[in-house]
């Protein structure tokens, strides 16, 4: 068995009882690492970049990508972007959950959509007709995205409105 891929010879090889140990090896001749060109690329996690593991440095960089700062799930977590009273339960989540960026988008994407659509309801309140069916538009966006946001937590994927989702990117990836 070779457990020393870059030594030329077997550690058994070289393992003699009799002999007299051999003399100190010099360090500018020395080198236990191979150069860095023979080394093997890095093995890179799923979402790319990289992501030390280390105890208890505090960097966004060593969280768990599926741990909460809430005892809830992560799928839970973020679909209560959407369920508790748009756009307040966004801005309650953005301002309790500082781990996890997945749920931190939907909490965006959540509070910037709906606070357009407050405001448009504001706008349209003089038509019972108008104001009805941007009702019924936020009830089926409420029930596509929450549904998006429970599938989707597995995988870590992101479930984007046209403009309110890349801006909510922009903002998470800004933080």
């Amino acid at each position: 068995m070779d457990f020393a891929p870059y030594q030329s010879e077997s550690p058994e090889a070289s393992r003699s009882y009799n002999r007299p140990l051999s003399p100190p090896v010099r360090a500018s001749t020395y080198s236990p690492l191979p150069a860095s060109s023979q080394l093997p690329p890095p093995i890179l996690p799923p979402g790319g970049g990289y992501r030390p593991s280390g105890w208890g440095s505090g960097d966004r960089e060593t969280v768990n990508q599926f741990e909460t700062s809430l005892p809830i799930r992560l799928d839970w977590e973020a679909v209560m972007a959407y369920v508790l009273l748009p756009p307040a339960g966004g801005v309650l989540l953005l301002i309790m959950e500082h781990k996890s960026d997945y749920v931190r988008f939907h909490a965006w994407q959540s509070s910037l959509l709906f606070a357009a659509l407050v405001i448009l309801h504001a706008f349209l309140m003089f038509s019972a007709f108008l104001s009805y069916t941007l009702l019924l538009v936020d009830l089926g966006l409420i029930a596509w995205l929450s549904l998006h946001a429970y599938r989707d937590a597995d995988t870590l994927d992101r479930c984007e409105v046209p403009f309110f989702g890349p801006l909510a990117s922009s903002i998470l990836d800004d933080e």
